[in-house]
């Protein structure tokens, strides 16, 4: 997990960056950027998908504590509809990025956000660096709490459970009481044409 890291140990402060909530029909995208001490091992960290709810919180608050610099940022969205989700992925990325100190970045995926350090696109980078891993689980997490408060204004669609993303309870939710503030219009139509 340290091998990107290892490979680029000339910059002085590397960045991990990913993302979590593409692929939901509700809520926002947040991107996370954090820059790890040199050599650190966080036991345990991996891809947040292959880690239990419990897990990432627990991991969340040691990569906080011991991070040299983090940030998290979120697009709602509203401005998820308006430039669509991959140009909102990037933005939140950039913005994730522009707050920390950071030299270089290892970004998770195979789209690069405009910033302004040099970088390298690693596919499944999430599962394959230190880096990566821990920027996955803040910006997972971060997304679930935001989720988890949405569930209290609008508790009919159960986004404390399934955060957003289109099970058949949430779609069958939705064709019972029609979409929340929060749907993610264009997603919707897409879904919901499918008669899924």
């Amino acid at each position: 997990m340290l091998f990107f890291e290892e490979k680029y140990q000339e910059y002085e402060y590397i960045c991990g960056i990913d993302e979590a909530g593409c692929g939901p029909l509700a809520g926002p995208v947040s991107a996370a950027a954090v820059v790890l001490p040199k050599g650190l091992v966080i036991e345990g960290l991996n891809d947040s998908k292959k880690l239990s709810a419990k897990r990432r919180n627990l991991l969340f608050d040691e990569i906080i504590d011991k991070a040299l610099d983090y940030a998290i940022a979120t697009i709602d969205h509203e401005e998820i509809d308006a430039i669509n989700i991959l140009e909102a992925r990037l933005k939140a990325m950039a913005q994730a990025v522009a707050q920390i100190r950071a030299d270089f970045a290892l970004i998770d995926g195979n789209r690069a956000p405009k910033i302004a350090i040099p970088h390298v696109l690693i596919e499944g980078g999430d599962g394959r660096s230190m880096s990566i891993a821990a920027a996955s689980v803040l910006a997972k997490v971060h997304r679930d709490r935001i989720m988890e408060e949405y569930d209290k204004t609008y508790p009919q669609y159960g986004f404390a459970k399934h955060k957003g993303y289109g099970t058949a309870a949430h779609i069958a939710a939705i064709r019972a009481h029609g979409a929340s503030p929060i749907h993610r219009q264009t997603f919707l139509s897409r879904i919901l044409n499918k008669g899924g």
